[in-house]
């Protein structure tokens, strides 16, 4: 279910408790399992899981694979999953991932999905503290300075959006979009100065967040 741990350090620390001998990681989602023809799907997800041996396979939005009673290429990716998971069991951790209660459908749409998924894990939404955190925190990584006013202002909306979000709120995707919307904005009002400073072009102000 939603992580706040990347699964590369979930490898990492699987590979020093001995459990995998790589401990590196394979992310992928339906659309690296599923194939477009019937057969197809077999070898594709048989690759995928062979490139994954020793370490861990993260499946994210793993729910897409049941998307409809019909989908019998899902279907055919599931069942190569389950017999690996159980003749490679010493050798594969697979984790999915998804949104609580599509997770839920998942595992309950197949017996042998409950039977090999029994250990879950839920983490809360972040707060509107964190997802101004993270915003900072990609600030800072691309080198740019918010100003007081604009903390406010998106202290202020994150506050908004955490109690009035929806069920498929998405955490720090959200934040992170919402962080090159910013940048786009801060690109475009720089380009209409003539001479811009150095604090012109790092700094992030409110009227560059539209929100």
């Amino acid at each position: 279910f939603p992580v706040t741990i990347s699964p590369q350090q979930d490898a990492g620390i699987l590979k020093q408790l001995g459990v995998l001998k790589k401990g590196h990681l394979v992310e992928v989602d339906r659309s690296e399992l599923v194939a477009g023809y019937l057969g197809q799907t077999a070898i594709k997800t048989e690759e995928i899981i062979n490139k994954a041996l020793d370490g861990v396979l993260f499946i994210d939005e793993a729910y897409s694979l049941t998307s409809s009673s019909s989908d019998s290429y899902g279907e055919e990716a599931i069942n190569v999953l389950l017999k690996r998971m159980e003749d490679d069991r010493e050798r594969l951790v697979v984790i999915v991932a998804g949104y609580t209660n599509e997770m839920h459908k998942f595992i309950d749409s197949n017996p042998g999905l409950q039977s090999r998924f029994n250990r879950y894990i839920e983490f809360e939404d972040y707060n509107p503290g964190e997802l101004s955190q993270i915003f900072e925190s990609l600030a800072i990584k691309n080198e740019y300075k918010i100003d007081t006013q604009a903390k406010e202002k998106l202290f202020q909306h994150f506050n908004l959006i955490a109690k009035n979000k929806t069920a498929d709120f998405g955490n720090g995707r959200y934040v992170r979009n919402l962080f090159e919307k910013v940048i786009q904005e801060h690109a475009n009002r720089i380009s209409k100065i003539s001479n811009p400073s150095e604090i012109d072009l790092i700094t992030i102000t409110s009227e560059q967040i539209k929100i």
